[in-house]
């Protein structure tokens, strides 16, 4: 039986590339053509990797071609660059520290936590499914507007075998079957940002994050970008090439769902907390996937130091973001739907219509819907989670970020919805070393000493 490792192929990399470089504003055309002529296939549209493996010569073709497609010029390099310098030089309103920095409760930071792992868990039966199967799922179940976590039980079979669950996640993310926090990406990597700043501090080094995956974190739980930058570490790159070498991936969503930890820890400082999510997100991701991780880090700090109004913390995060980005104009597109529909139904619609050409990892439709959602819960715990997951894409992510946000903004666990926290019985399951069945107290406890940490 042949092995088809997801995310690395470069049969299925040069589908995602051509994607991706045409985003870019890069000159396709040529090389797409002389791709499809020689019998290449586009990239799969949801899964990893394409079911057959190609031919020797077409795979090696592919190859050639990424390389081709990386020496290409990107057109939005000026608007979106990647060097922290230039960031900051684009960004007119770039915040400044606090004179006397707040510090940030223990209670605050287990909201925080609880409110990432319930927002992840209730997006993970419907990750990868399109917006209408979402809708049908949990309409059949009286589920409409979403309120509470989904269901099989009453769902027709017709229903059922028209949209799937998740395979890896439906075990044990329905109603009926969780029991406590299943491991997942987006809480294994909050995780792993804890353990990075415990073991080297707050000044870590993009080189020390590589050396801390490799040591800890095993290569079948990354994904996309991760997963490629971790394959040039054993390769031999160096970041940040890292994040550019054969990474059609490198705007995807996954440097957003590792920044919270980075937004914890510096309450009331959302530069120092960019700063901090810049140098993590560098190893596998560049342009627009960097703001989406220095955008919510940014966020979160404001909250963690204090703030209670949700619109002023998406406004924070946008000021460490260059606003002539797509990153920046895809928040303010998620923003202005939300605040001129009512229906949140047709904020997806009117989003989806807007980015519905993007791959559903993607950071920037994820971008968009996360802050319509925020926006139109207007900070609102169950109306934050509900609105991320219903709208689609990368349910899980959102839904987690949402919770993040939310959590910090409600400042302890007990005003969050039991609903929400009683089914996490306070265990999170991990393969993260030293992690595993770690309750959400323990996880605030240290995640405060290191937000006290100088």
């Amino acid at each position: 039986m042949t092995v088809r490792v997801t995310w690395v192929q470069p049969e299925d990399l040069i589908g995602h590339e051509l994607r991706q470089a045409a985003e870019d504003g890069r000159d396709v055309r040529d090389i797409e053509h002389r791709w499809y002529a020689a019998g290449g296939a586009p990239a799969p549209e949801r899964a990893g990797a394409s079911t057959p493996p190609a031919p020797p010569a077409l795979r090696a073709l592919a190859g050639r071609l990424l390389d081709e497609l990386a020496r290409l010029d990107p057109a939005a390099a000026v608007d979106e660059p990647t060097d922290l310098a230039l960031i900051r030089a684009a960004c007119p309103h770039w915040p400044t520290a606090r004179a006397d920095l707040p510090t940030v409760g223990k209670a605050r930071l287990e909201a925080a936590w609880l409110g990432r792992a319930a927002g992840c868990l209730l997006g993970k039966p419907v990750e990868k499914l399109p917006l209408a199967g979402i809708r049908a799922l949990a309409r059949a179940t009286g589920n409409w507007p979403l309120s509470t976590w989904f269901t099989a039980r009453g769902l027709p079979p017709e229903l059922t075998a028209a949209y799937p669950w998740n395979r890896r996640s439906a075990a044990t993310s329905l109603a009926e079957n969780i029991d406590g926090m299943p491991e997942d990406d987006d809480l294994n990597y909050p995780l792993l940002t804890l353990l990075l700043i415990q073991r080297y501090g707050p000044s870590f080094s993009t080189a020390d994050l590589a050396r801390l995956w490799l040591d800890e974190l095993p290569a079948g739980r990354t994904f996309t970008a991760e997963r490629v930058a971790y394959r040039n570490l054993l390769d031999g790159i160096e970041p940040p090439d890292t994040a550019r070498h054969r990474n059609p991936f490198r705007e995807w969503i996954g440097a957003q769902i590792r920044a919270d930890v980075h937004g914890w820890t510096h309450p009331g400082d959302p530069a120092a907390a960019a700063e901090q999510a810049h140098r993590d997100a560098v190893l596998t991701h560049t342009g627009n996937g960097v703001y989406g991780a220095m955008f919510t880090a940014a966020a979160l700090a404001e909250a963690a130091g204090g703030e209670t109004d949700v619109h002023g913390c998406l406004a924070t995060g946008l000021r460490v973001v260059p606003p002539r980005s797509r990153f920046a104009h895809a928040v303010r597109t998620g923003i202005d739907a939300a605040r001129a529909e009512p229906d949140f139904d047709a904020v997806a619609d009117r989003l989806h219509a807007a980015f519905g050409a993007y791959h559903w990892v993607h950071v920037l439709p994820n971008a968009a819907l996360l802050a319509a959602a925020l926006t139109h819960a207007d900070g609102d715990f169950s109306g934050s989670i509900c609105r991320a997951v219903s709208g689609g894409w990368d349910t899980d992510s959102n839904g987690a970020t949402a919770g993040s946000l939310a959590g910090l903004l409600a400042g302890r666990p007990d005003a969050l919805p039991v609903r929400w926290t009683t089914p996490l019985k306070n265990r999170l399951a991990t393969s993260v070393p030293g992690f595993d069945s770690v309750g959400f107290d323990a996880l605030a406890e240290l995640t405060y000493q290191e937000a006290l940490r100088p």
